[in-house]
């Protein structure tokens, strides 16, 4: 995998305009995207899945791509196949704070006809290499709703470890849930590398 790097700093830009896969790449997300997040915080299930409120209007949707794409400590991109260059989803590190050197990560496939392709677990190694590569980071966070397994089997496939748990931190249709804590550090990534 590889990435296009902008000049200067990364943290004074929003980072590679790609980050290259085999099966998908990463590009910058652009406003020709934003329907797409639309229809997907649009269906019910997918975002009880993930843990988010819906998709509200357009506008909204449109306010949040503004916001989200003048802040420095956010790298967001668009999940597109290789092959037919097909948006499917959304990932990228948010909270990105070089001080602690420490970030969390999201990735939603969005299009449920492309999910258990091993899309997602390549969107991870993706940007775990790019967070612990390029940003410098030490430590990668994500939250996950606590009853969807597949998540959490996903995420401690791709290296990430529970450490602690919200209790009932999650309302979702009326009752509370779990939300679990996992994180991933770069001296166990790296050693999960020279395992491969």
């Amino acid at each position: 995998m590889s990435s296009n790097r902008d000049s200067g700093s990364p943290a004074a830009g929003a980072g590679p305009r790609l980050l290259m896969g085999v099966k998908v790449y990463l590009r910058r997300m652009e406003r020709g995207d934003l329907p797409h997040v639309y229809r997907w915080l649009s269906d019910p299930e997918l975002c009880g899945l993930i843990g988010h409120g819906g998709a509200g209007s357009m506008g909204e949707i449109e306010a949040w791509f503004d916001r989200a794409s003048a802040d420095p400590a956010r790298r967001w991109y668009a999940i597109v196949t290789s092959e037919g260059d097909r948006v499917i989803g959304e990932a990228g590190l948010l909270r990105l704070d070089e001080n602690w050197r420490t970030t969390d990560m999201s990735i939603i496939i969005g299009e449920r006809d492309e999910w258990r392709k091993g899309y997602g677990s390549e969107v991870g190694r993706i940007l775990l290499d790019f967070a612990f590569n390029y940003c410098g980071v030490h430590r990668v966070a994500v939250g996950v709703v606590g009853f969807h397994e597949p998540a959490l089997r996903f995420w401690e496939k791709i290296g990430f470890r529970r450490e602690g748990v919200q209790r009932d931190g999650y309302l979702h249709d009326g009752a509370f849930h779990d939300f679990v804590m996992m994180s991933v550090l770069e001296d166990e990534w790296r050693a999960q590398q020279g395992e491969r």
